[in-house]
């Protein structure tokens, strides 16, 4: 299956096209305006994720409404409720009434949730996060440490959870306050299509039981050689790098965060048993990762036990950000049990996202960002739903790990819809 996926029949029936752009992402000359190109679809959109607002929070009500603004959120994909805010936990009756009104005022076509607020993190033994993605399931929690339910997205090609698995991943837009949740919403869309130059860090610690995924850092830095540079070390700490994209570590405090800089659209977690406790932790909070410059982090709400299948596996999550996937996608992807792991950040952040540049009338640039080696290949249709055929000339050109500039040319005043079809890129990821 095609990790860059094209869109499906009843996707373009919504007409959910990506029109033929320039750099500043707006219509270009009208010599073109007959022509559509369809890029390949890696990951959701702004028109497919709610956000929901507690408009009894202040706070909740500020973070929704910038957001709104700053990704352009249809106004019919937020979801109003009211409810108490300031507490860590709800109960389960509570959080079904308000999961009861979230399903009712969701969009069928929404596909993932951006959640505007930090507390409630946790709905009885579940992340908030969790529970709003698979409704609360005491399967979805641990017993004497043991395993919990799988979930069905983990290392999936899909990119529409909803449609395909009937589940709706969800994140908090999270932080102290206002000033430092809008930093964040900066971050994350200052973070597309910028394809960072930046470096993966993964430390193996001296505290062993929180360095378990230590055992797959090799393979994750052979397995994506050539497409982030990657470093294994075995550390307490980082400190002093600007060129933080990745950060995957085992410490309940991690410490020389504010000596580093962390690139728009980071990823960085550590393994510990209560980062996801956001607001009353007895460890390091995942808040202060984001504090740090993250975009988004994870942590657990209760007591996991180290087992790796509750936290990221990092060459999952670098793997899926690097075929286009929003920081949402990658890190729900990246985690086989979820159920007591809370998802902070900006949902949308789309660093490798494909970015289509026309250089002058018929001539066009693709950036795009791939983990793997493949093939583009140019198609044409006169509809938006097929069939398409290759064109004229068969072009293809030879896609390569990380980072390709493909330019490739169209007759100028063509009608009709060019898909730019990706092949070769199948497989999952390995841990």
């Amino acid at each position: 299956m095609n990790f860059f996926a094209q869109p499906d029949h009843s996707y373009l029936a919504r007409f959910l096209l990506i029109t033929l752009l320039s750099t500043a992402f707006v219509p270009i000359a009208p010599v073109a305006a007959q022509m559509r190109i369809l890029l390949p679809r890696t990951s959701i959109t702004a028109d497919e994720l709610g956000v929901i607002i507690n408009d009894d929070d202040p706070l909740s009500r500020q973070v929704g409404d910038y957001y709104q603004k700053a990704r352009q959120i249809p106004a019919a994909n937020l979801i109003h409720l009211h409810f108490p805010p300031g507490r860590s936990a709800l109960g389960k009756d509570e959080f079904a009434q308000l999961k009861a009104e979230i399903d009712h005022a969701t969009p069928a076509h929404i596909q993932a949730f951006a959640v505007a607020w930090t507390s409630p993190y946790r709905v009885g033994c579940m992340s908030i996060t969790s529970a709003l993605a698979f409704g609360f399931n005491d399967d979805y929690c641990s017993a004497k440490c043991g395993p919990t339910a799988a979930s069905a997205y983990f290392n999936s090609p899909s990119v529409y959870p909803a449609s395909d698995l009937k589940m709706r991943p969800s994140m908090l837009l999270a932080g102290a306050s206002f000033e430092q949740v809008k930093a964040l919403i900066d971050r994350g869309v200052a973070a597309d299509r910028r394809f960072p130059d930046g470096r993966a860090y993964l430390l193996s610690t001296p505290d062993k039981k929180r360095s378990v995924r230590a055992a797959y850092f090799e393979t994750t830095a052979k397995e994506l050689a050539g497409v982030f540079p990657i470093e294994v070390l075995d550390a307490d700490a980082i400190e002093h790098r600007q060129d933080v994209l990745f950060y995957f570590t085992g410490l309940p405090q991690v410490p020389q965060l504010k000596t580093l800089g962390f690139l728009p659209g980071a990823l960085a977690d550590h393994l510990t048993s209560f980062g996801g406790q956001l607001t009353d932790s007895s460890q390091m909070s995942s808040l202060r990762w984001l504090e740090a410059g993250a975009t988004a982090s994870y942590g657990t709400v209760v007591e996991p036990c180290n087992h790796p299948q509750k936290f990221p596996f990092p060459g999952i999550a670098m793997y899926y950000y690097a075929s286009g996937a929003s920081a949402i996608e990658a890190y729900w992807k990246s985690v086989a049990w979820p159920g007591e792991g809370v998802f902070v950040g900006e949902p949308l952040a789309r660093p490798f996202a494909p970015k289509l540049q026309e250089v002058r009338p018929g001539q066009f640039e693709l950036t795009i960002f791939s983990p793997r080696d493949g093939r583009l290949q140019v198609e044409r249709s006169l509809s938006a739903i097929g069939p398409f055929t290759a064109t004229a000339t068969a072009y293809q050109q030879p896609i390569h790990r990380g980072r390709n500039l493909l330019r490739f040319s169209l007759p100028e005043n063509s009608s009709g819809y060019f898909r730019l079809q990706l092949s070769g890129l199948s497989g999952r990821a390995r841990r």
